[in-house]
């Protein structure tokens, strides 16, 4: 057994005293992007699968919820996940998925299937897209920001994006929309998948589960539009791939922020049988199903990638007793540092 093996087996152990290690993804592009060197390419997300292959059992998430209250999950537990929809999912990362025969498991904002544009890459296209060396979003309340290389524009997007998070929904995308037209661009409408690629997925015996409709901050909702956002999106799935759907992730994901005790009600009394957020760690024989835990090393380096993932095991254990009503963006970014 080498090393890495030896050590994930002592930090996550079958039975009863087992963690459960959920990776979150987004996107799997088909080469590096300098704007964004944090997300994985074809090659690089292949060498991550060939890791986790060799250091963890990667199981279905929905096994994974059924296995863990009985303390029965296998030692150095794992699932993999991919958030919001991005086409990129079905044509890049699931034929290496196949390929190296790991499942995964699909969150879809319904909303944004067959051409839709999530607001946050209507910002991202505006100010990749700027002509100028400066970006000037006064207008915006988004402030002014240098633009003339990849990282400064790649700062201006992260600050803008930022700024914009929590603004109400209708406000937050006709904003996105004005920038895009300031920046004289039409709205990429081949970012997300189609109604296909959901089916191609179930066929491929990949799990789809729900994420909402639109994507929204549940906690900026009323409650009866959060419920509908959940129960909405989930039916469209099921519809689509003529099979329950019983998970679900929280958008955004981080409790007391994005979420809070009423939206892991509605999802517990919807029948969901386990659902994830962005709460950082792992999860263990007591964790309330309806908040586990998810993190992402960004670690380019086998040696990183490795550490990065035992610590969070470590960390995991540690912060037992807090639980996650206690969970902080200061202890989110020890566990993830940035995204």
């Amino acid at each position: 057994m080498n090393i890495a093996k030896a050590v994930f087996r002592a930090l996550s152990p079958a039975g009863p005293n087992a963690r459960l290690s959920v990776l979150m993804f987004h996107r799997v592009l088909r080469a590096p992007d300098p704007l964004f060197p944090d997300l994985p390419d074809a090659s690089r997300f292949a060498r991550i699968l060939r890791w986790m292959k060799a250091w963890f059992n990667v199981i279905p998430l929905d096994e994974a919820a059924r296995l863990l209250p009985a303390g029965r999950l296998p030692e150095r537990a794992a699932a993999i996940t991919f958030d919001d929809g991005y086409a990129d999912n079905a044509s890049v990362a699931l034929p290496l998925l196949a390929k190296v025969g790991l499942p995964a498991t699909f969150f879809i904002a319904s909303g944004y299937l067959n051409g839709g544009c999530m607001w946050n890459d209507a910002v991202i296209a505006a100010i990749r897209a700027w002509p100028l060396e400066s970006f000037d979003g006064s207008d915006f309340a988004l402030g002014r920001h240098e633009v003339g290389s990849p990282i400064a524009r790649r700062h201006a997007i992260d600050d803008c994006i930022d700024r914009m998070k929590y603004l109400p929904a209708g406000q937050r995308r006709a904003q996105a929309e004005a920038l895009a037209d300031a920046a004289k661009i039409a709205l990429p409408r081949d970012l997300m998948m189609t109604s296909d690629d959901v089916r191609a997925l179930h066929r491929a015996g990949m799990t789809v589960g729900a994420h909402t409709v639109t994507h929204p901050i549940l906690r900026r909702q009323l409650d009866d539009e959060a419920r509908e956002e959940i129960e909405r999106g989930r039916k469209a799935l099921e519809a689509l791939v003529g099979a329950r759907v019983g998970l679900f992730a929280y958008p955004n994901g981080r409790r007391n922020e994005d979420y809070d005790d009423r939206h892991v009600r509605m999802v517990r009394e919807m029948g969901f049988d386990a659902a994830v957020s962005t709460n950082p760690g792992a999860g263990g024989v007591g964790t309330d199903l309806m908040e586990l835990p998810r993190f992402t090393p960004w670690d380019r380096g086998k040696l990183g990638f490795c550490a990065r993932l035992a610590r969070n095991l470590v960390e995991a254990r540690r912060l037992e007793g807090i639980g996650p009503r206690a969970t902080s963006r200061t202890v989110q970014n020890r566990f993830q540092g940035p995204t």
